[in-house]
């Protein structure tokens, strides 16, 4: 992966490219922490040899998987970061993935292993966001 510092004028922009072969949660996630990022947007685009989605079941309290184990093109990639409770950045990313007969995918992004690139843009806002687990849902949400 390269990186780039594209602006510093109230909160940093950063450009991320990720690699062939890079798993792309675990890199973008990586970097936040390495940058201590704990509010920001993230978008981005390319296209991933296979991927993983989520569709939460409010009922269940847990994410349903959707496997996309086929070359899919990274049609929209959004979402943010804050803090965590332990302190580290907590991603919360969705994603549409096109497939080769133009049907999507989407949802809730929980991996994917880039082919050829993944072009990522972090926009870190000059406050702290912190992201709490809510037990009456089961997921960490952010509390401001």
């Amino acid at each position: 992966m390269k990186s780039k510092l594209a602006s510093e004028h109230d909160g940093r922009i950063f450009v991320l490219i990720l690699d062939q072969d890079e798993e792309a949660f675990a890199a973008i996630s990586s970097f936040a922490n390495e940058q201590a990022i704990s509010a920001a947007s993230v978008a981005a685009i390319g296209a991933f040899e296979s991927a993983k989605v989520g569709w939460f079941d409010l009922a269940a309290r847990r994410y349903n998987p959707i496997s996309v184990d086929e070359q899919c093109e990274v049609l929209s990639l959004i979402g943010d970061i804050a803090q965590g409770d332990d302190g580290k950045a907590s991603l919360h990313l969705h994603a549409v993935l096109g497939l080769r007969d133009g049907t999507v995918r989407g949802g809730h992004f929980l991996g994917g292993k880039v082919r050829p690139t993944l072009e990522v843009t972090i926009i870190e806002t000059p406050s702290n966001l912190r992201r709490r687990k809510r037990a009456d849902l089961g997921i960490a949400l952010i509390d401001i």
